[in-house]
C-alpha cells in the first residue's frame, strides 16, 4: 500500500448492537486485515446497550489491540460512534460498520485516499467509479434522491454520504464530534455538514468493496419508518446549522 507510512496511527470505532452470534468472527476478520497495515491500529468496539451477550463475549475473548466499551441502554448508532470517537487518540480516527458488509480491505483504500488528497475527511462511497458493490436497486434510487437533497440543503457535493466507513483527522474529531446531537438516523449527515461548516472542507470519497447484507441493516428491518426518520433528522440538522447556528455556540459542546 503506497505511502501509508505517512500515517503514524489509526483508531477505528465499531458500533455494535445485538451481534452476539457474529461479533467474534467479525472482529477476527477485521483485526487480521488491519494487522497488515504498516502502522499501529487500535480497534474500539462500542456495545450500544447490554441487551444480549455481545459485551460479555468480547470481554471473555480478550483480543489484543481491541478496546471494548459499552453502556447499559441502547442509545443509537450515532451515539455509539460519537462515544467511541471521542475516546480515541490516534492521528487518524474513523468508524466502520461491524456487520462486515464492507470488506475490511476497504480501510486500506480509504487510508491511501486520505494521504493522496491530504484530506480532512475521507468517506467510503458506493458510487465511486472504482468501487465494487452489490446492493439493491431500490437503495440506489433512494441514494440518488437523498444525495440531491443533501446538495441543496448543505452544499455538500458528495455522491454518497451513507456508507459506514469514514476517516477523520484527529483535529476534526476533537472539534466536531462534541457538538453532535443525532443519535440514530442522520448522524452521517450531521458529521459531514458540521465538519464542512466549521472549515474542514477537504472532504473526499474513496472506493470500497461492499456486499450488502439486508439482515444487518436498520433500513432493511424497518424500511419506510427509517426513511421518514432520516428525513426528519436531516431537516433538524439543517435548522440547527443554518437557522439557529447552534453548532457554532460554546454550549453546543458536550461531554461523553
Amino acid at each position: 500500500m503506497s505511502k501509508q507510512n505517512e500515517i503514524k496511527s489509526l483508531s477505528l470505532v465499531l458500533p455494535v448492537f445485538k451481534q452476539e452470534e457474529t461479533i467474534i468472527e467479525n472482529i477476527s476478520l477485521l483485526k487480521n486485515t488491519l494487522d497488515r497495515l504498516p502502522f499501529p491500529v487500535e480497534i474500539i468496539v462500542v456495545v450500544d446497550g447490554f441487551v444480549d451477550k455481545t459485551y460479555s463475549k468480547l470481554i471473555e475473548k480478550k483480543f489484543d489491540g481491541v478496546k471494548v466499551l459499552g453502556y447499559e441502554h441502547n442509545e443509537g448508532k450515532g451515539f455509539a460512534v460519537r462515544y467511541g470517537m471521542l475516546q480515541a487518540e490516534s492521528e487518524v480516527i474513523g468508524f466502520i460498520d461491524a456487520g462486515m458488509d464492507i470488506d475490511p480491505s476497504s480501510v486500506g483504500m480509504v487510508v491511501n485516499h486520505m494521504i493522496w488528497y491530504k484530506a480532512d475527511v475521507i468517506i467510503g462511497s458506493k458510487l465511486h467509479p472504482v468501487s465494487q458493490v452489490d446492493y439493491p436497486f431500490v437503495r440506489k434510487i433512494l441514494s440518488w434522491g437523498y444525495r440531491s437533497m443533501i446538495r441543496i440543503l448543505f452544499g455538500l457535493r458528495i455522491r454518497d454520504t451513507q456508507v459506514g466507513l469514514k476517516l477523520f483527522r484527529k483535529k476534526v474529531v476533537k472539534d466536531v464530534f462534541p457538538r453532535l446531537l443525532v443519535k440514530s438516523f442522520a448522524f452521517d449527515i450531521e458529521i459531514l455538514a458540521v465538519s464542512y461548516d466549521r472549515g474542514y472542507k477537504r472532504i473526499f470519497e474513496s472506493p470500497i468493496k461492499l456486499n450488502f447484507n439486508n439482515s444487518s441493516s436498520i433500513i432493511g428491518k424497518n424500511f419506510w419508518r427509517t426513511i421518514y426518520l432520516m428525513m426528519v433528522d436531516t431537516l433538524a440538522v439543517f435548522y440547527r446549522l443554518k437557522i439557529l447556528h447552534y453548532y457554532d455556540k460554546s454550549e453546543s459542546i458536550q461531554k461523553i
